[in-house]
């Protein structure tokens, strides 16, 4: 465990103790420990190239690939806010965004220049193309920069921000989640501890950096010693034979996608592979035991949201039929009624969340102050669950 004012991007990438490690995987390119290092202070210089300082936020259009995990790691080294987009928005949800979180910088990859086209008067001083160069209206569009000469890291702290993460807006506009550094430790730590990690383990997932479930995974590596791979995309068919390829132990999948690896036809390929374990968040319990029964690998489930983190869960040795586990240590939890009294046991209410930890939580919504006070209000977080 870092202490408190470690909790950071930065200071994670410092404290290895190997730094001639495997660290992550994409495509077919690995990145050791030094490496990463490297590309972190290298594309921060480049960031800063750009006039991008500390707090200042930069937008991603990309999806899973070695540009989109540099600016992650070129971001938290400056302490500049990385905000990554869903892949899926179009035009007008892309201006929503971008105009929301107040970006300097775009990064995007070409394939998605027709819907910047269609996302209005864009907010921000210049764009970074990836996969090609593109004149983008009025503003400065270049490709991709190399990476520059190295940067110090800056004194980033754990509650400074380290991502905008924007929500599903299934009940209204999408929210941007202010995620402090602290936050992302702790989605490491928690992930880690739950999924039982080990230095040797290998941990991939096809799922999107613009989700914390995905992004948190470079963490659980940084903490634990394991090695992260990034795929590019979920595919039902060539799942199990990625799996084997690559090696992992730990794999990740959310609820909707057990269900549709299931669905498909019964092959040896489903056994042949390292995977003992694998996050499954949401799959009802009698689906688990089929998975398991079926593939070999143990399913962890818990609760978390982009505004809180890993709170409530159990390791495979823990887990009880029709319970997704305890709250873990650092957080608190209540059931409480309309007005945030607590209500008796058994009777139904809404689950409140609070951290004992510094910064453990989202610090906001970005450029909301009445929803955030609404969801925080009484020093709780409020779930709506």
């Amino acid at each position: 465990m870092l202490a408190p004012m470690d909790r950071t991007l930065p200071s994670m990438l410092r404290s290895q103790a190997d730094p001639d490690r495997a660290l992550v995987t994409v495509g077919a390119i690995t990145w050791t420990v030094a490496q990463a290092c490297q590309i972190a202070a290298r594309r921060g210089g480049s960031l800063r190239d750009a006039r991008v300082q500390r707090g200042d936020r930069v937008a991603a259009l990309c999806g899973n690939g070695q540009e989109l995990l540099e600016l992650v790691l070129g971001c938290g080294w400056i302490g500049a806010v990385l905000v990554p987009i869903n892949t899926a928005a179009m035009g007008p949800q892309i201006g929503y965004y971008l105009r929301n979180c107040g970006a300097r910088l775009l990064v995007t990859e070409h394939r998605f220049l027709d819907r910047l086209a269609l996302a209005g008067t864009l907010p921000v001083e210049r764009i970074w193309v990836v996969g090609g160069d593109a004149i983008v209206h009025t503003v400065p569009a270049q490709p991709f920069p190399p990476l520059a000469d190295p940067v110090d890291a800056e004194s980033v702290l754990p509650g400074d921000p380290f991502a905008v993460l924007y929500t599903s807006g299934t009940t209204g506009p999408s929210k941007g989640v202010i995620c402090p550094h602290a936050q992302y430790y702790w989605w490491g730590a928690n992930s880690a501890a739950l999924l039982q990690i080990e230095p040797d383990d290998v941990l991939c997932t096809t799922l999107p950096l613009f989700h914390i479930n995905a992004l948190n995974t470079l963490a659980q590596a940084l903490l634990t010693g394991a090695h992260m791979v990034l795929e590019n995309r979920f595919s039902a068919s060539g799942f199990w034979p990625t799996m084997a390829a690559r090696g992992a132990t730990v794999v990740y999948l959310l609820g909707a996608m057990v269900p549709i690896l299931l669905s498909q036809p019964v092959t040896p390929q489903e056994r042949a592979h390292s995977v003992r374990r694998g996050l499954g968040p949401g799959v009802p319990a009698d689906l688990m035991t089929t998975f398991t029964a079926r593939t070999g690998v143990s399913l962890v489930d818990g609760y978390g949201s982009t505004e809180t983190n890993f709170v409530i869960g159990a390791t495979v040795p823990d887990r009880k039929p029709g319970s997704i586990g305890r709250i873990r240590p650092g957080f608190e939890a209540q059931i409480v009624d309309e007005h945030d009294n607590p209500v008796p046991a058994d009777a139904p209410g809404e689950l409140v969340l609070r951290a004992r930890e510094p910064f453990a939580f989202a610090s906001g919504y970005l450029g909301m102050p009445e929803k955030t006070v609404e969801a925080w209000r009484n020093l709780w977080f409020h779930t709506g669950d």
